[in-house]
């Protein structure tokens, strides 16, 4: 394997893309508008308007209660395929970069911080770096796994080639795209060969 592989830097998000964020925040947010699960869509778009938070402070203040009182980075489950894809990428040379925007509300970035790499041990998920930050385009990976429809924007506006892993909240985004970790593998494989060549 060449040391040029070995140094294809995998920049992945962690919410909606490794975590299971939406099924465990609606689960949460059942609770704290006192409602049954089912009665949330679990087809939301970026902010929960669906689930009746039309406000940045109402948007907080659930996700202040999530992480603070219900373990929220903590308790997501894997989006199936996530470990075994990116161990397999591991074992293949490329340097796995998780990016995530975590620490967006003030006051706890501790307990943010602790959680999730409490997650990241619990499920295996293996990594070289760990990137708290926003400006995602700012971190140097070559290739970008991402849910958010802005992140995305963000990044494919720079020219950095981004995958888009498909949820309800980014059915409009272009290719290319990821259904299953799968398809997020063979995309970095196709990648990996344009970079290569």
């Amino acid at each position: 394997m060449s040391d040029k592989i070995r140094k294809i830097v995998l920049g992945v998000d962690l919410d909606g893309v490794c975590a299971d964020f939406y099924a465990r925040m609606r689960e949460i947010a059942a609770e704290w508008f006192e409602k049954e699960p089912d009665e949330l869509t679990p087809d939301v778009s970026y902010g929960l308007n669906e689930w009746g938070i039309t406000t940045e402070e109402q948007y907080q203040s659930l996700h202040r209660f999530a992480v603070t009182q219900r373990n929220l980075f903590k308790t997501e489950e894997m989006i199936p395929g996530a470990r075994k894809y990116l161990r397999q990428l591991s074992d293949e040379g490329f340097r796995i970069r998780i990016i995530t925007h975590r620490l967006f509300i003030h006051y706890f970035h501790a307990t943010a911080v602790q959680q999730t790499i409490a997650w990241l041990d619990h499920h295996g998920i293996p990594y070289w770096d760990l990137c708290f930050m926003r400006e995602k385009d700012q971190v140097g990976a070559d290739i970008y796994i991402e849910d958010s429809p802005k992140n995305i924007d963000v990044l494919r506006e720079h020219g950095l080639y981004t995958i888009c892993f498909g949820n309800s909240t980014n059915v409009h985004v272009a290719d290319p795209r990821a259904r299953t970790w799968s398809d997020v593998y063979e995309l970095v494989n196709e990648r990996r060969s344009v970079i290569t060549t």
